[in-house]
């Protein structure tokens, strides 16, 4: 039975990487007997153009009904203006909520053949493979109340607050023991609890669920610390698992030490398997419709897609391969150009992950 994924495109370079990745699914579909469907919908910016709203009810309609979802980025320049309740991001926090994306997987992975790129050292970052798993629909990107008052005497004040409950850090934490039963049995869990109590009550359920798990070694790290670690010696941690707010800025200063957040796709996920996948970088509108991007983290997003949601691992192997060929063959978007490189558009790139696909 053929399996069905929503596109959603987005804004910016969304529109570019994307279509990069639906040259591979096509590939895969006319070439190696890949059954899948996919149907299109609006989101962000795009959607607010087009329907007044950053997320429509249609685009929420053809999420739920797909197996998984296959997102580009969402945000730009010409919609900062608007009321927050409108803006593009509200899409992406609100498709995540409605769909139970609790789960975010962002891998951290340094491609041997990028080595150079990374503006560490690569003793420091070579061989690096590590998993970020971020509560996604909690924390204090959604906890309420939150809004900016006006005080006594005229002075505006913005407030959000930060709040998790209890079975919200029991599944979170569970999700991550389980994929590090699957890789090296060691978890960090990020938090602040010498500050705040809602990450105090964070490592107490994060204790409770460890007992479950009795072969994976848990430590904790405050999340300042946790920052300056993954700079230092990032080859330490094999997965993190920390708060919503947390993770958003761990996982892209851990994407910096693989050369390119160009390079690192993510996995959203529901308590059923069910995900939306996406490349970790935004919208980009100073490069959008320039051609330039780099559509290789929507590609590995694609495989992460086909590996998680729609039971295929064999064609994520081959997505896998072909990526590597490409990077073997000395091809390169400008964001991980180097000396001695073939820089190659947006465009090009997709074309020679389907060449390899096929040879």
């Amino acid at each position: 039975m053929s399996k069905k994924v929503a596109v959603l495109p987005g804004d910016g370079i969304g529109q570019e990487i994307v279509a990069e990745a639906i040259k591979v699914l096509n590939v895969l579909q006319s070439d190696f007997g890949l059954s899948v469907e996919t149907e299109n919908g609006l989101i962000g910016g795009a959607a607010y153009d087009a329907h007044g709203t950053p997320l429509p009810d249609q685009t929420m309609d053809i999420a739920r009904e797909a197996d998984a979802v296959l997102l580009g980025a969402v945000g730009g320049y010409q919609w900062e203006s608007l009321d927050i309740a409108v803006r593009p991001e509200k899409g992406l926090l609100g498709i995540r909520a409605g769909l139970g994306l609790f789960s975010n997987l962002r891998p951290a992975i340094l491609y041997p053949q990028l080595a150079s790129a990374s503006t560490l050292r690569e003793d420091v970052v070579s061989g690096l493979d590590l998993m970020i798993v971020r509560e996604l629909t909690g924390g204090i990107y959604f906890g309420q109340p939150r809004g900016i008052r006006t005080l006594e005497g005229g002075e505006r004040q913005g407030f959000n607050t930060l709040v998790y409950a209890e079975h919200e850090i029991e599944r979170i934490g569970r999700s991550a023991f389980e994929i590090a039963m699957k890789r090296d049995k060691r978890i960090t869990s990020v938090d602040k609890a010498n500050v705040l109590e809602s990450t105090e009550l964070w490592r107490e359920v994060m204790e409770r669920v460890a007992k479950d798990y009795p072969e994976v070694e848990l430590s904790h790290m405050y999340v300042d610390n946790a920052a300056m670690q993954l700079v230092r010696a990032p080859k330490q941690f094999d997965v993190m698992v920390t708060t919503n707010m947390f993770g958003d800025i761990l996982s892209d200063c851990a994407a910096m030490l693989t050369g390119s957040i160009g390079m690192l796709p993510s996995a959203s996920l529901d308590a059923n398997g069910k995900g939306m996948y996406e490349p970790i970088h935004g919208s980009a509108p100073d490069i959008a419709g320039q051609n330039i991007a780099n559509p290789l983290a929507t590609i590995l997003s694609v495989s992460m897609m086909l590996r998680y949601s729609l039971d295929e691992a064999e064609m994520a192997d081959r997505i896998d391969r072909a990526v590597d060929s490409v990077l073997d063959g000395g091809l390169r978007t400008r964001d991980i150009h180097s000396d001695g490189m073939q820089e190659v558009s947006c465009s090009a790139m997709g074309d020679a992950v389907v060449a390899a696909l096929c040879s």
